[in-house]
């Protein structure tokens, strides 16, 4: 379990960092609409049209890292994976003993 939450939180990273950079990779906050430059045909003057589209920012990023951390975070609430068969010997005895 604890190795299975690590890899998780792993995966969310590095998912999300790869999202955000081939979204847009905004260094700024989160855009639902991205100004567009359009020019008037008839007046030939410039003017500014909102188009609808989402960029994610850095906070999206900070959100996704945010969880992948409370992820490997959670893993530390489990103990490691015991290794069947390991053996501890005793150094004063020949005696060995199974943990």
């Amino acid at each position: 379990m604890k190795r299975a939450l690590q890899l998780l939180a792993l995966t969310v990273a590095l998912a999300a960092g790869a999202w955000w950079l081939a979204a847009g990779a905004r260094a700024g906050w989160t855009q639902t609409s991205v100004p567009v430059k359009t020019i008037d045909d008839v007046t030939g003057l410039e003017g500014i049209a909102y188009q609808k589209k989402f960029v994610p920012g850095i906070d999206f990023l900070g959100a996704a890292l945010l969880g992948a951390g409370a992820l490997a975070g959670a893993s530390l609430m489990f103990r490691g994976d015991a290794q069947p068969g390991f053996q501890q010997k005793h150094n004063d005895s020949n005696q060995t003993i199974n943990t």
